[in-house]
């Protein structure tokens, strides 16, 4: 991670103490934070299917902005970072299981989410569009343009996806897959005309597979804040996060982040 490397993560944990902001002061009123200082162990609820947020590469290492952001926080809190893979439908439920201490893994903030689990950020600003193999969809100018009962949509089961197709796209035809990666296959097989997707997810499918002719709009059909979910009420452990981030995007690291993901396709040749 070059660009964690060029900066240096115990860099930040300096600057963040500088303005007194330790975990450890922390810890006694926030309980989420005192289990990662008592365990050592920053554990991160990741799907490993979001590219260019996080994903495997060919070795099965996890890579991607999230990753890299994931890995500047856990050495703030000068703890190890456990990356959880879980399935995206089971990332907040594993959140309010205690079986991860922060879900970062392209979680648009919602005022449903918010209602179950807080949220630090957005460190990304997404938006919805489409994957297809049509250069008649590819055209639509918003959701009226699509929704027609004649047209098979895909979209990623309990998403934001899934939810702007049953508002917005009600007439089409909804199938609903556990990852991505089913997705793109159904839509690459001819199995649905295009998947309902955050538009990086889009953009980077039509680099990856030249080959396939895909298309996507060229501007999303919404605006979604890309956040890190964390356990509803626990304020200290929420303060610190807000201020670990702000120092991060203040520093001027994240935007080169997105800058190494969104902008230089040089690391999709490391996808399997």
């Amino acid at each position: 991670m070059n660009t964690i490397k060029r900066f240096g993560a115990w860099s930040l944990v300096a600057l963040l103490m500088l303005g007194g902001l330790t975990a450890i002061g922390a810890a006694a009123e926030a309980p989420t934070l005192q289990r990662i200082i008592q365990n050592g162990t920053l554990r991160v609820g990741m799907s490993g299917d979001q590219a260019p947020l996080n994903a495997k590469d060919r070795s099965g290492e996890m890579m991607g902005l999230e990753v890299d952001l994931a890995e500047l926080l856990a050495g703030a809190f000068e703890v190890e970072l456990e990356i959880v893979q879980k399935p995206f439908p089971e990332l907040l439920p594993a959140l309010k299981a205690g079986e991860v201490d922060v879900v970062i893994s392209g979680l648009s903030i919602t005022p449903a989410r918010t209602a179950e689990v807080s949220f630090v950020g957005p460190y990304v600003l997404s938006g919805k569009s489409i994957l297809t193999k049509s250069r008649l969809l590819a055209a639509a100018q918003d959701a009226s343009d699509i929704d027609e009962a004649n047209i098979k949509l895909v979209a990623l089961s309990g998403s934001t996806s899934e939810s702007f197709v049953k508002r917005y796209i009600p007439e089409a035809q909804l199938t609903t897959t556990s990852d991505y990666d089913a997705g793109l296959q159904m839509v690459l097989k001819d199995e649905a005309d295009a998947m309902v997707a955050d538009m990086p997810a889009c953009l980077l499918s039509v680099l990856r597979y030249p080959q396939e002719e895909l298309a996507t709009l060229s501007q999303p059909m919404t605006i979604e804040p890309i956040g890190i979910a964390l356990p509803a009420n626990d304020p200290q452990f929420k303060n610190l996060l807000e201020n670990y981030l702000g120092a991060i995007e203040g520093t001027g690291i994240l935007e080169l982040l997105r800058q190494k993901w969104f902008e230089d396709p040089s690391w999709v040749a490391a996808l399997p």
